[in-house]
């Protein structure tokens, strides 16, 4: 398993964390100053972004060829592209809710809308490139990345959904290669909400399980390897992760739910 290595702060609740160059960035439900800024090395807050007209909170990614990070925002329906050099700020209409984001190989957005089943990719500046239904039996999407095989891999099920999956998609997410999970359970090779992904260089997919706690290990062609978080390491629900590669970091959000609502957060580093 994976092996702690830094705590960031607690704080308001976090909605996504990512990377980019020494940096690291955490979004919390702030009101301003939503975006915090570590050094990479000493975990040490070097700055704040606000991001104006900001009103909601579903995930963050980063684009390292337009150094810039990405927020979904459900409660207007679109994406916020912020500059972190120079801290500009645009936005761009999804036309449906967005939940899980990522960036492809060409640099473009992937937006996962969980509500009608749909992958919606962008440009950086947001022309709508492709939108891609999935099939019946993938209900409410949470997180999808693209493969370098040109494939995807999703994950799906909300709480009050029988089926909790990680799928390996074609294409055009037209049908499933390969999947794993099944009927929603804590048993080893299920999920109770699966709720974000990461990929490393080798294609092996890192599995956030909200409900149960734990961050799960799957090989490119979606079999069990191992747990590399367990409920152990955690002080709360895990639900976003970011994996930095080269430095062989895992960060995992660890956030409070309480009386019905997200209330407290903070983002685990482990080492892999």
């Amino acid at each position: 398993m994976g092996q702690v290595v830094h705590t960031l702060p607690e704080g308001k609740d976090v909605w996504g964390v990512t990377s980019l160059g020494d940096e690291v960035f955490v979004l919390r439900d702030k009101g301003r100053d939503e975006i915090e800024v570590y050094d990479v090395i000493t975990y040490r807050l070097v700055r704040c972004i606000t991001v104006p007209n900001l009103r909601g909170f579903a995930d963050m990614t980063s684009c390292e060829h337009y150094h810039c990070v990405y927020i979904a925002d459900p409660f207007v329906m679109c994406i916020h592209r912020v500059d972190v050099q120079g801290g500009a700020t645009t936005r761009w209409a999804v036309n449906d809710e967005p939940a899980g984001l990522s960036v492809t190989k060409a640099h473009n957005v992937l937006v996962t809308c969980r509500v009608v089943c749909k992958i919606k990719e962008f440009s950086s500046h947001g022309d709508l490139l492709r939108e891609m239904t999935l099939p019946h039996d993938v209900i409410h999407p949470l997180h999808a990345i693209q493969l370098t095989t040109g494939q995807y891999v999703v994950c799906h099920g909300g709480v009050g959904d029988a089926v909790h999956r990680v799928c390996v998609m074609n294409a055009d997410c037209t049908h499933i290669i390969h999947s794993h999970g099944g009927q929603r359970s804590s048993h080893i090779g299920q999920y109770n909400v699966p709720i974000h992904l990461a990929v490393d260089d080798n294609e092996f997919v890192f599995v956030v399980d909200v409900n149960n706690r734990r961050v799960t290990l799957l090989s490119p062609w979606l079999n069990y390897i191992r747990q590399v978080v367990s409920r152990d390491k955690l002080k709360w629900k895990p639900d976003r992760l970011h994996l930095d590669v080269q430095r062989r970091r895992l960060y995992v959000v660890d956030d409070e739910w309480k009386d019905g609502e997200w209330t407290a957060g903070r983002v685990v580093v482990f080492s892999f």
